[in-house]
Parts: structure tokens; sequence; C-alpha cells
């Protein structure tokens, strides 16, 4: 019976610690990046010009043109997809303060990490400093 009891803890330890690292690479995917911010309207037209000129470009400027081409069709993609880490999110408050407790990660880590106040207070994970 014992034996079963940590069984079943660890397969919950296993899943709690999956769903801590979807939510956080999935916020890690999310995080703005330097520069500016590209919308899917600047991205057609910047594709467009690509296409333009692809036909009379030299070589190496051609194999450029297709490397940048494959990036943005590939930022398109990501931005037309819906963002995961908001369906991962209900489920991270679900499990985030047992693995806090287990883990012994605190409130300024969670921060440190990107998890917004607002998620953790929900989760139960409160901020020791206040």
């Amino acid at each position: 019976m014992t034996s079963n009891r940590s069984a079943v803890a660890t397969d919950i330890e296993k899943l709690e610690s999956k769903v801590v690292k979807d939510y956080l690479d999935g916020l890690e995917r999310r995080r703005v990046k330097r520069g500016r911010k590209r919308s899917p309207d600047t991205i057609k037209r910047r594709l467009a010009q690509i296409e333009m000129k692809l036909p009379s470009a030299p070589s190496l400027t051609k194999l450029h043109l297709i490397q940048e081409k494959l990036d943005l069709e590939n930022t398109l993609k990501e931005m037309n997809k819906p963002q995961e880490s908001d369906d991962l999110e209900p489920r991270f408050i679900e499990v985030a303060k047992s693995y806090s407790e287990r883990n012994k990660i605190s409130y300024n880590a969670w921060r440190a990490i990107g998890v917004r106040p607002e998620v953790l207070r929900k989760a139960g994970i409160l901020d020791s400093t206040n």
C-alpha cells in the first residue's frame, strides 16, 4: 500500500512538473523580443517585397532573401497560433502552490521568471516580503 501511494505521489509530481514546465515555456515564447514589433500586415508587406526582388536578385542576395522569407513565414504562422500559455494558465494555477511548497520556490523566483502577480495570487502564492 505504501509503495502504491508513493507511486501515485511520484506521478502527481511528474504531472505538476510538466504543467509548470509547459506554462513557463509558453511564457518564454511570448516574451517580447527586442526591436520593433512586427504586425502581420508589415510581415505580409515585406514578403511581397521579397517576392518582387527574388527573380532579379543576384545568387547570394537571393539566398538571403529566401531565408528571410522562410523566417517571416514562420513568424506569421506563430502569430496565427492560439496562445497556448492562455490555455495552460488555469492548469498552472491548480498546481503551482503545491509545486512551490514541495520544491521551495519563492514568490520572488516565480516573478523573476515572468509569472504575473495576479496568476500567483490566484494560485495562492503570496509575496511574503509584504
